[in-house]
């Protein structure tokens, strides 16, 4: 048993959001609250961007309701960034500001690039003698965080994807005699776990179910094999639909369509477009109707569609953070864990941060099928149990009744940084 610490805590929310980021908050919020030897418990506004301004608000002086609202709630509560800390005096900076308010916790919620940020922010504690304990909380929708089985956010996503799929298909049936042919292009940069879900849409008549055809970027992209998977299709069901991940790309690697040359902050190309691509090469080459669609940030912010078992996790994740901080663990993320049984059960354990950092976990080769579109037998198994079970999201008039959190502001003490 480590010696008792005792301190402030912080918890801060990173990249793109997903259904279930909150229910990580609130199992923080939690747990620190249960804990003697924790304070005060604050929240950063806009991740590490929001602790350079030194913009903290207290998470003790919110409503219960409000706490218990977050395991419903979509997006980041708390507000998040995609800022790179690039300048040693930004990292001394952010320890500036946890020295002037005691923080000895800092819990971030993120992916690979944000547990990154908080491996270097204990690294440098460390070298100052600065006693911080850092925990990550995984989050991402892309589900491509080495070391743990699986990550919050991706079972919501891929149920809201499934439901978007089967009644989109019952449109194209009505609509479809053998000519249509639908394009959904979701979100996964570099591995196709989101698009592989898309196969838990399939029933029990599974050759004929959409989707038809599934494209990931661990598979290289043919223009002639896709142009004859769609005709195949197309001659046995009234319509193909086709899933594909943004991050499509050729034998080449390179990406197969992005609609900008732009970057984010941390040097990710920001792709689009691949679905418009693929619907202008259908219609090129075949004598039929092919229609795109993007289906964007709806697919992180369908709280409606998320995922019991993925709630309870991120839930549970948040929790376990606080756990094994105060039991004297840093550098480390807290990591989802299956257990070997026939039956699904999840449990958490740790790994180091520099091991998640910057990592990529691609869909394995033997869970894509040899026709490289469809998923076989051993995804399915790994995927279905993370999709079950129904979040009750409350109404009022008629529409989803999501929390707003006060965000009582802690006042500052420090004079204001220059960043860029």
């Amino acid at each position: 048993m480590s010696e008792e610490l005792v301190g402030n805590c912080l918890v801060a929310q990173s990249g793109g959001p997903t259904t279930v980021i909150n229910a990580s908050v609130a199992g923080v919020v939690s747990e620190a609250l249960n804990n003697p030897c924790i304070e005060e418990v604050y929240g950063g506004i806009n991740g590490v961007l929001g602790i350079l301004k030194e913009e903290l608000i207290d998470l003790a002086e919110e409503s219960q309701q409000n706490i218990r609202g977050l395991r419903f709630t979509p997006a980041s509560a708390l507000g998040t960034c995609r800022f790179k800390l690039k300048r040693e005096q930004d990292y001394e900076r952010i320890l500036e500001v946890f020295e002037a308010h005691n923080i000895r916790y800092f819990f971030y919620c993120g992916g690979n690039d944000s547990q990154d940020t908080a491996d270097k922010i204990s690294k440098l504690a460390q070298k100052k003698n600065y006693e911080l304990r850092v925990i990550g909380v995984p989050k991402t929708i892309d589900n491509d965080l080495v070391t743990t089985d699986h990550c919050p956010g991706y079972g919501s996503v891929v149920k809201y994807i499934c439901t978007v799929i089967r009644e989109c298909a019952l449109d194209h049936e009505a609509m479809g005699q053998h000519d249509l042919v639908s394009i959904m292009e979701v979100m996964g940069r570099n591995a196709g776990w989101i698009a592989a879900g898309a196969t838990l849409a399939k029933g029990k008549d599974n050759a004929k179910d959409a989707p038809h055809i599934i494209l990931l970027p661990e598979v290289p992209f043919s223009k002639d094999k896709f142009i004859e998977d769609v005709r195949d299709v197309l001659k046995k069901n009234k319509y193909c639909l086709v899933v594909v991940g943004e991050g499509l790309l050729d034998k080449d690697g390179n990406y197969v369509a992005n609609s900008t040359s732009s970057q984010d902050a941390f040097g990710h190309q920001q792709l689009g477009g691949v679905g418009d691509f693929l619907a202008s090469l259908v219609e090129q080459n075949l004598a039929v109707k092919a229609r795109s669609s993007k289906l964007g940030i709806g697919q992180r912010a369908a709280a409606q569609c998320s995922s019991q078992t993925d709630n309870d996790e991120a839930f549970m994740a948040g929790g376990a953070a606080v756990k094994a901080a105060v039991a004297g663990e840093t550098d480390k993320m807290v990591i989802l864990v299956r257990s070997e049984g026939e039956n699904y059960e999840c449990e958490t354990s740790l790994a180091p941060l520099s091991e998640i950092a910057n990592g990529v976990k691609e869909i394995p080769a033997d869970w894509i099928s040899e026709d490289g579109i469809s998923m076989t037998a051993k995804f399915i198994k790994y995927c279905q149990p993370l999709i079950q079970g129904e979040v009750e999201v409350p109404y009022d008039n008629g529409v989803p009744a999501y929390v707003r959190l006060s965000k009582r502001r802690v006042r500052k003490v420090l004079d204001s940084h220059d960043f860029e």
